[in-house]
């Protein structure tokens, strides 16, 4: 399993620094290992199936500057499934023949609350300024002091300590207000 994710997240990183040909390889490899997921929640439903894979590819495609390089690619990615089939449950009031985390874990997918929490967080400072998500990312998810972010962004502290500020009260304001980003 380490080999495919080494493989699928070489691809990403390829495709993110402008390798059109990693790029397009990912998608079909991704578009494989995708129909092999949904193939058995969709109950023989092709339809749904290709359905599911070619959004779920879109959202890669989309959201692909959103992944964080230094964490794996495969729970990226299943995170970004998973939100898809929900969708398409939801839409279509299908229900699955088994738990959904037992297809999880039979694909190897990291079912962990943390993952979700992070792919959650990620979409929700997907609309921040990068500055104000940098600054949180450091300061409040790696536990950074505000003199180690400022020294990594290269803002002034004060600058860090701002972005910080604003950008939490942007988030929060979304939060209460219900504006929560859902994956694409």
């Amino acid at each position: 399993m380490r080999a495919i994710e080494d493989h699928l997240k070489g691809l990403m990183l390829r495709g993110l620094d402008g390798d059109e040909v990693a790029h397009r390889q990912l998608l079909i490899e991704l578009a494989a290992i995708l129909r092999g997921y949904f193939g058995r929640t969709a109950r023989n439903a092709r339809a749904d199936v290709e359905d599911l894979v070619q959004e779920t590819l879109i959202a890669v495609h989309t959201r692909r500057e959103s992944y964080d390089t230094t964490q794996p690619f495969t729970p990226w990615l299943f995170a970004m499934a998973r939100y898809k089939r929900i969708d398409h449950f939801r839409r279509s009031r299908l229900r699955t023949a088994g738990p959904l985390s037992d297809l999880d874990r039979r694909y190897g997918v990291d079912d962990s609350p943390a993952v979700e929490a992070a792919f959650d967080i990620e979409h929700l400072m997907a609309d921040l300024p990068a500055r104000e998500r940098e600054a949180i990312r450091y300061v409040k998810l790696e536990g950074l002091s505000v003199a180690e972010a400022s020294m990594r962004s290269g803002l002034s502290e004060a600058y860090v300590k701002v972005s910080v500020h604003r950008g939490l009260r942007k988030l929060m304001a979304k939060v209460r207000k219900g504006e929560i980003p859902r994956a694409d």
